[in-house]
């Protein structure tokens, strides 16, 4: 079956132009001009994948994405964006974002960041990703912390440092691959933030003693667990 992918673009051109090479492809796609049609649409008929702007009339991406969110926790959800401040990424992504793709963008990246998207969330994954972490259970693709029967969700950001850190657990991941993974660029603002999620992680996984995030003066954090 066809992976369907749900676009919702308002510029005309643009929007032919992707609905065009993706249906080329493979992909079976359907448009939305705005964020309500884009809404409605997805509740009508579903899809694999959202790919969507930001800023659009009627309901601007970040909107409609939090609604999507109510009802579909964990359909991949990518955001074409002109907005590129750190401050623009982060609120996408507390909207629900998985991933963004700034304007003006190279066809071929899109689809790239399409299929790593559908491979690590998509709806052919029989089950979520969970990893154990001393008491605590992590699951990856809902972004959340179990703890003794009680559920915390993690932002965007929390969630994937944790997760990289997992893949890496007691190696020390430098934090320059840290940030270029979340923001796609190392700068002092980015590793300030970068500080500031992992002092909200350990706060997370205070209650198990058992586990630290180390900080490498000058180079990274490792997540150790001792025995």
């Amino acid at each position: 079956m066809k992976n369907k992918v749900l676009l919702v673009e308002d510029e005309t051109d643009l929007s032919l132009i992707v609905a065009d090479t993706l249906a080329g492809q493979g992909y079976e796609v359907v448009t939305a001009a705005d964020g309500i049609d884009g809404l409605e649409r997805f509740r009508s008929e579903g899809a694999d994948i959202v790919i969507a702007d930001v800023m659009m009339p009627r309901m601007d991406g970040f909107t409609m994405a939090k609604e999507i969110r109510k009802s579909s926790p964990s359909v991949p959800l990518l955001f074409l964006t002109a907005k590129s401040t750190i401050e623009d990424v982060e609120e996408g992504f507390d909207a629900g974002a998985n991933d963004y793709l700034k304007k003006p963008f190279e066809l071929r990246e899109l689809i790239v960041r399409i299929k790593a998207l559908l491979r690590r969330l998509g709806t052919n994954r029989s089950e979520d990703i969970k990893f154990p972490i001393g008491r605590y259970t992590f699951n990856a693709t809902t972004q959340t912390l179990s703890f003794d029967g009680k559920i915390k969700e993690l932002s965007h950001f929390e969630a994937r440092i944790l997760e990289l850190l997992l893949l890496n657990i007691g190696r020390t991941v430098d934090a320059s691959e840290l940030m270029l993974s979340l923001w796609q660029r190392d700068e002092p603002s980015n590793r300030n933030s970068l500080h500031g999620y992992i002092h909200k992680l350990r706060r997370a996984l205070r209650h198990d003693p058992s586990i630290t995030i180390i900080n490498q003066r000058g180079f990274g954090y490792m997540l150790a667990v001792s025995t």
